[in-house]
């Protein structure tokens, strides 16, 4: 289907550079998740579209975020199996050792691997035509890439979101590392300091300290990930420190000086002065909207440098030509996340659709051991809006699987509204946390009320059968109650001779 734009409502501006004659359909600004999958889509359903990227294709995701992470991850957690091998009867090998060039190259393979299915030779066999440069925009309907003008009906602004550096004194000439440079790493540091105890500052002290380094990790608040609730959190802070990891809440970094090779950081814990030496140091506070560079002022679309752009519960700037996905204009940045706002862009920016982003239902999960998950209301949160909510509670050492795993660590909690079954949210943690979710966020979707799964024929036995466990709870508890009269006129079933 050919898609014809709208006449442009202004002329583009912008001189000294050429121009493409016929306007896109769709120009999408950035090739992470929410633009590629934007970018697909519309070529998809047949419209023209044109795919701005000025670094490399996979974005975020797929070079410094979860690709490479979890490859790490996964090298760390084997380590920690070997480690902890007498525990299941098995003699750990002697001289196990961590290669981390190793880890390492094999990180690097996984993502060209990985990379190949986002290649430009198949995205241009696939309808869409790739610019390469900084994109910025000259008009409400016309953008710049290294001085080609290229007019569009609609446009996608995906640009994603940058690592966020802490304001500390000597920091930035003391030298530091990002989750955009961590994995560029050939020697494994024989110590690391990591600054913040969000989901990427966890998971990385974590896989660090189980490939051998001594690790630290600083935190300025009481309990590591602020926004999980408080018991999942704990049991986080506690499996960090099994590993090894020096856990320092309430903790504010003051400077931070080179001396010798090494880094001389002085803390303030819990109001105590406090100093260490360590070679690397890791900043993992957070991210912050890639918006500058674009010239959004030029196109009519308002933005904030810390929230990124703004836009409605349809995705829509103030430039109604002109929509926004993923990190950039999302308070979760998560590729699940982008990508499904890639989707809800396609449809209402090009079929004149009516797609709620608040009207998804988005599981997160944090990849430490063990991983938290989520889906949903907080309790919190609940409490807040004054919805009245019950929980059921599976602890994993009342698991079967979970016991002959030895994994009992975590639990399965879901809330439903108070008197019903209807799914309100849920926070799984566990080994297996990320996988459990999703049959929770399913049920959600489906509206599926937690009674129904109650019927579900699990496979036996597996970590999954928390969920059963916990729909049981709930329909025993809704169940009405059998009066002494009911019972009496119950028969029992009775065999022939």
């Amino acid at each position: 289907m050919t898609m014809t734009p709208p006449a442009p409502a202004l002329a583009a501006t912008g001189q000294g550079c050429r121009s493409h004659a016929a306007a896109y359909d769709l120009i999408v600004i950035g090739a992470g998740p929410a633009g590629l999958v934007a970018a697909r889509g519309a070529a998809a359903a047949g419209a023209r579209v044109a795919l701005i990227e000025s670094n490399h294709i996979g974005g975020n995701c797929m070079h410094e975020g979860c690709v490479p992470s979890k490859t790490l991850i996964r090298s760390a957690q084997l380590m920690a199996e070997l480690r902890h091998a007498p525990n299941y009867g098995v003699d750990a090998p002697a001289g196990i050792a961590v290669d981390f060039e190793a880890v390492m190259a094999r990180m690097r393979r996984v993502r060209e691997r990985i990379l190949r299915v986002d290649s430009p030779a198949r995205l241009r066999a696939e309808g869409i035509e790739l610019h390469w440069g900084r994109a910025r925009f000259v008009g409400v309907d016309a953008i710049d890439v290294a001085g080609t003008r290229l007019r569009f009906g609609k446009a996608l602004v995906a640009t994603g979101s940058r690592a966020l550096l802490p304001e500390i004194e000597g920091l930035s000439g003391a030298g530091f590392l990002t989750n955009e440079t961590v994995f560029e790493l050939t020697r494994l540091p024989p110590s690391l300091l990591v600054i913040g105890g969000g989901p990427l500052g966890c998971e990385l002290a974590q896989a660090f300290a189980r490939l051998g380094s001594r690790t630290l990790i600083c935190h300025s608040e009481p309990l590591f990930l602020p926004k999980e609730e408080r018991d999942a959190a704990q049991m986080v802070s506690d499996a960090l420190a099994r590993d090894g990891v020096e856990v320092h809440l309430n903790c504010n970094i003051v400077s931070v000086r080179l001396e010798g090779g090494r880094k001389q950081v002085a803390m303030i814990i819990d109001g105590n002065p406090s100093t260490t030496v360590v070679d690397e140091i890791l900043t993992g506070i957070g991210r912050r909207p890639a918006v500058q560079g674009l010239d959004l002022e030029a196109a009519g679309v308002a933005y904030d440098d810390e929230a990124g752009i703004r836009v409605d519960d349809f995705l829509r700037t103030s430039n109604p030509r002109i929509f926004a996905a993923g990190d950039v204009c999302l308070a979760h940045a998560y590729t699940n996340t982008a990508e499904a706002s890639g989707q809800i862009v396609v449809r209402n920016a090009l079929f004149r659709g009516r797609l709620r982003m608040s009207a998804l239902t988005v599981p997160w999960c944090t990849y430490t051991d063990p991983q938290v998950a989520h889906v949903g209301l907080y309790v919190r949160q609940a409490n807040a809006q004054a919805v009245p909510i019950k929980t059921y509670t599976v602890p994993m050492h009342d698991v079967v699987r979970a016991i002959t795993d030895g994994e009992e660590e975590g639990f399965v909690k879901i809330h439903v509204r108070e008197g019903t079954d209807r799914i309100l949210g849920a926070t799984i943690v566990g080994r297996c946390a990320g996988e459990m979710i999703n049959n929770i966020s399913l049920a959600m979707v489906a509206g599926m009320g937690l009674r129904r799964l109650a019927r579900v024929i699990h496979a036996y036995p597996t970590q999954g059968e928390a969920v059963r466990q916990a729909a049981q709870a709930c329909a025993q508890s809704l169940a009405p109650a059998m009066t002494a009269s009911s019972k009496k006129s119950v028969r029992m079933p009775t065999s022939s001779p």
